[in-house]
């Protein structure tokens, strides 16, 4: 089964990009997960963008630290596709996990430098007990590289993949854990590469040289699509895991 995973949709450029990629290489894929927490305008996700991605093919939109940004997303984030981190304490609209063509989509955020939710670790090591396919993919939405990769170590042998997202930086560490679980810190941004992590680099550079409050705007140029191939068999165990950075 071949397995295709976008890294953080950044706004306009980033949904561009995305629909250019899909249009030639959709078939390619069984199934389409995107991270879209800042798809709408570099923050949140909003029915309208969330219709844009699913018709460009993707099947399951992941969310993070901005998931509720936009007061829209109660409109949508019970839809079966729309996945909110799995951590978030019970009661909380929404859900942590779908399952689609046989494979488990979980969304998961860190603790590290992030908002205060429930342990990640704690959370999907519970989920995950009892299930009867190790065909699981968890997006873990953090921060810090030590808790992605500890994470990695925590679900080796028990899922097919773990596959960081939020720093927007892609690295250079994909590979298989010893357990056939497929790894990487950080996928990347789907967005445009002008700008410091999405945003209009100028504003970014005021702030920093200033420490002046700043209303933070997507760039326009230079987009690009980070994203990782992955190659599962029957039994949830990876076979292969290769990174994607596309442009036009």
């Amino acid at each position: 089964m071949k397995i295709f995973f976008i890294g953080d949709i950044s706004g306009e450029p980033g949904r561009a990009i995305l629909k250019s990629y899909l249009r030639q290489n959709r078939d390619k894929y069984d199934l389409v997960i995107a991270n879209g927490e800042n798809a709408s305008g570099g923050k949140g996700l909003s029915p309208k963008t969330a219709d844009e991605i699913f018709y460009s093919g993707v099947d399951v939109i992941t969310l993070g630290d901005h998931a509720w940004d936009r007061k829209e997303i109660f409109e949508i984030v019970d839809h079966p596709g729309i996945l909110r981190p799995l951590n978030y304490p019970d009661g909380v609209p929404g859900k942590g996990w779908t399952e689609i063509q046989g494979v488990t989509v979980v969304s998961l955020q860190g603790r590290v430098f992030m908002p205060p939710l429930d342990s990640p670790f704690h959370a999907v090591g519970k989920f995950i007990e009892g299930r009867g396919s190790r065909k699981i993919i968890v997006d873990f939405h953090a921060e810090a590289t030590s808790e992605k990769v500890a994470m990695g170590w925590f679900l080796d042998g028990r899922t097919s993949a773990v596959l960081g997202t939020h720093t927007h930086i892609p690295t250079a560490d994909a590979h298989i854990l010893p357990g056939k679980t497929a790894y990487i810190t950080d996928v990347g941004m789907t967005g445009s590469f002008d700008s410091v992590i999405g945003v209009r680099k100028e504003l970014i550079l005021k702030y920093f040289l200033t420490g002046l409050p700043v209303k933070y705007e997507i760039a326009p140029n230079m987009p690009k699509l980070c994203g990782v191939e992955l190659e599962i068999n029957a039994a949830g165990e990876a076979e292969g895991i290769h990174q994607v950075i596309y442009s036009e």
